[in-house]
């Protein structure tokens, strides 16, 4: 399996918690969303991006609920590639509290490069797949 990386840490405030006292649904794809935008900026700079009129596109989220969240926790989330396509990554994130690193939730992404211009998907560009690759064939711990 491919080596994670932390995309995200955050603390959990208490505007995030519904009336039941535990984090709401839309803070998950909050925090979810930031680990992403880490996560692929680690494979493709904002920059690299731009120069090339492209961003990325969601084509597929899938959120489990393993462990209540409540206001004050700090978490983490680590991110696995798990699939490289022509023009797509697969992804896992894994969302955990900072003091146990009990799993709280995880959120399984299908994403795929997309052309601003032409509004349809692109294949990746070399420097994205070699460093999406080279992510792939890593085997370290992450801690």
């Amino acid at each position: 399996m491919a080596r994670q990386i932390e995309s995200f840490r955050g603390v959990v405030y208490p505007w995030f918690c519904d009336f039941m006292g535990h984090m709401n649904t839309q803070f998950y794809c909050t925090l979810f969303d930031g680990a992403t935008l880490h996560f692929l900026a680690h494979l493709a700079k904002k920059s690299e991006l731009d120069s090339r009129g492209c961003g990325w596109v969601d084509l597929r989220q899938v959120i489990e609920y393993k462990h209540e969240v409540r206001s004050g926790e700090l978490l983490l989330i680590r991110t696995q590639l798990i699939k490289i396509g022509n023009s797509s990554l697969g992804f896992l994130h894994e969302m955990r509290d900072t003091e146990q690193e009990t799993l709280r939730a995880t959120s399984e992404h299908v994403v795929a490069m997309f052309s601003l211009s032409e509004r349809k998907s692109t294949p990746l560009d070399d420097t994205t797949r070699a460093r999406a690759t080279d992510l792939m064939n890593d085997q370290t711990h992450p801690h």
